[in-house]
Parts: structure tokens; sequence; C-alpha cells
């Protein structure tokens, strides 16, 4: 079983105002809300932090070569229109 927490933040009244009014679109309570939104703010920073790391130290050309590479081991499935190519 997971332990709870709680944590005390303090925030700008309209951004409370505006977390309020988002969950309660969303019929979830305030702290399901802030919840949802921690984790997917975490996530996110995460994420980048992770393709941040990848690509430290590579330039434009070789990220474009490993992506070619991979799209070629992928193929397509006809030919691609102009708006949906690099």
């Amino acid at each position: 079983m997971n332990k709870k927490n709680v944590l005390t933040i303090r925030i700008p009244e309209d951004l409370k105002d505006r977390l309020e009014k988002t969950a309660s679109t969303q019929g979830v309570s305030l702290n399901q809300f802030a919840l949802y939104a921690f984790t997917r703010g975490i996530n996110d920073i995460e994420t980048s932090n992770f393709f941040k790391q990848r690509i430290t130290g590579k330039t434009k050309e070789s990220i474009e070569a490993g992506f070619k590479k991979v799209m070629k081991k992928i193929g397509t499935k006809g030919k691609l229109p102009d708006w949906d190519k690099i």
C-alpha cells in the first residue's frame, strides 16, 4: 500500500481559481486534478530531459541521418505527401 503524503504549496489566487474551474469541468476534485497536473508536468520534464541527454553533442545532420535510418527499417506504404516530409 502506498503511503499518502500531504504537500502544502502557496500559489497565486488566479492559478487556484483556474485549477478549481478546470477540476470542476473535468468532474474531479481539486486534489485529483492537482495530482494529475503534477504527474503530467513531471512526466513532460522527464521526457524532455531524456531527449536532451540523447542528443547532447550530436549534430543536426547526425540526428537526421539516424532518423532516416530508422525510417528505412520501418518502410512506408506508398508515397508520403509533401506536407509529411522532413
